[in-house]
């Protein structure tokens, strides 16, 4: 057994996390009370009999682990005693879709020290707040508590702070959450290597993005932490394509089209992996698509070394578009000097989104306080500000892109024209995008690359082959 696998044996640490919010709240002046929580509820499709697809809430399983819909938490902060509430058996689901977990089998399988039927949820709540003759308060997240839930004896209510404080919590992993998103990565490295090999066969993008799937699934990784890209040729220009459907053979020159852009990550036990890389149709990237690559490459490398404890995320993603102008710079598609063209900010023509985004539970993850008002486009669409803290994970994806929509007002405007070659650029078109994202543990003296999938050129030309 190896060390991942051991530590995914034991039991999800929701105690731990129930314990963090506790003194989040307290960091607050919130002392003692309860916390209480809900599941996802059941719900059917609009005019049919079927179930929507079931994703748990979030904040739910932070603290209990569990996955089972319809359920419901209370952590009695004074006492440190955390309650599951599972749904009673219905004898009529029973039919349809065999015995549930039962109370005796919850209690052995999620970190909890009592799990009761959901009908006694307010029993427990009314006892939580007799013991403290009505002077502690109840949290809950608003719009996430049933009509039939009663916090009767709380001396308050309060729907609006525990949400923030869950989120806030949430952004330094522990080492089981890191194991899990190592886990989820494992796995889709496996799916981007089988994407790339069934591209040799493969007549159109939905063919890729079901390699993918069908591996994640085969490895554990039932659910997608969201709709993975398959974007080829100039489709990958789109930062979040998503109809997978084209042919990869140009229907102007019946050739096989250069270059496949593949972002797509599973879901391990509800933790995400979210990887983006680039491989060539033929077996070898063009020259121009080879030369955007190697830019790529050394923006991610240099901005991973940069990471650890305390690093100023703004600082990582402006290094990040100064190696980019260095690079359009040799090539010739932009001209001037380098702080001129970073202080005009036309490198983000060509790398128009944020570096990364925190990553757990989401895809894009809880805490990164985005300022999506902020008038500078160099930092505006940053999903993250601030200091990295030890624990965070974060993606680093740097991305060159040649979209006419983003690019074309920069060539049309008369104080920025000039600092773009037009007659170079042209033979650029064709590259579409490229974007290299890895999955990122920042640690106190740096940090530990989570993704294992190939993306040196070698590599990949070496598995489109």
């Amino acid at each position: 057994m190896t060390s991942l696998d051991g530590i995914l044996s034991t039991k999800y640490p929701a105690k731990a996390h129930a314990r963090r919010v506790a003194e989040g709240l307290k960091a607050l002046g919130h002392r003692g009370g309860a916390i209480y929580l809900e599941a996802q509820k059941t719900r059917l499709i609009e005019d049919n009999d079927e179930p929507v697809p079931f994703r748990q809430r979030r904040p739910f399983f932070y603290l209990s682990g569990c996955s089972l819909p319809d359920s419901a938490l209370v952590y009695n902060v004074d006492s440190d005693q955390l309650t599951l509430f599972i749904p009673p058996i219905s004898p009529d689901e029973v039919i349809w879709s065999g015995l549930p977990l039962s109370p005796a089998e919850a209690l052995e399988r999620y970190d909890v020290d009592k799990v009761l039927e959901t009908t006694e949820v307010n029993t427990t709540l009314a006892a939580i707040a007799s013991s403290h003759d009505n002077r502690t308060a109840a949290f809950a997240i608003a719009e996430q508590v049933s009509q039939g839930t009663r916090f009767e004896g709380f001396s308050e209510t309060n729907l609006h702070v525990l949400k923030g404080v869950i989120e806030r919590t949430r952004v330094v992993k522990d080492s089981y959450e890191v194991a899990l998103l190592r886990r989820a990565n494992d796995i889709s490295a496996k799916g981007h290597i089988a994407a790339i090999k069934a591209s040799k066969t493969a007549t159109n993008e939905r063919e890729i993005e079901a390699a993918f799937i069908a591996t994640c699934i085969a490895n554990g990784a039932r659910e997608q932490s969201y709709h993975p890209i398959v974007a080829c040729g100039q489709n990958g220009a789109t930062l979040h394509y998503g109809k997978n459907d084209e042919d990869l053979t140009d229907p102007a020159t019946q050739r096989r089209k250069n270059n496949v852009l593949i972002d797509a990550g599973g879901e391990y036990r509800t933790y995400c992996a979210d990887i983006t890389r680039v491989f060539p149709l033929n077996g070898k990237f063009l020259p121009e698509t080879r030369q955007i690559y190697e830019i790529v490459m050394h923006m991610q490398l240099e901005c991973i070394g940069m990471l650890k404890e305390g690093v100023q995320w703004e600082d990582v993603h402006a290094h990040a578009h100064h190696i980019a102008i260095r690079g359009l710079l040799k090539l010739g598609i932009l001209r001037g000097s380098e702080d001129e063209l970073f202080d005009k900010r036309i490198s983000v023509a060509f790398f128009p989104h944020g570096l990364g985004h925190y990553l757990g539970m989401d895809t894009h993850d809880t805490g990164g306080n985005p300022n999506y008002e902020d008038t500078d486009t160099l930092f505006r669409y940053l999903r993250v500000r601030g200091r990295l803290p030890a624990g965070s994970v974060i993606t680093v994806e740097p991305g060159i892109y040649f979209c006419r929509f983003i690019i074309e007002p920069f060539l049309k405007n008369p104080d920025l024209q000039k600092y773009i070659d037009v007659e170079i650029l042209e033979r650029y078109w064709v590259v579409g995008g490229v974007r290299i994202e890895d999955n990122i543990h920042i640690t106190k003296d740096g940090c530990d690359n989570l993704t294992t999938a190939p993306k040196t050129i070698e590599e990949v030309e070496s598995l489109a082959a």
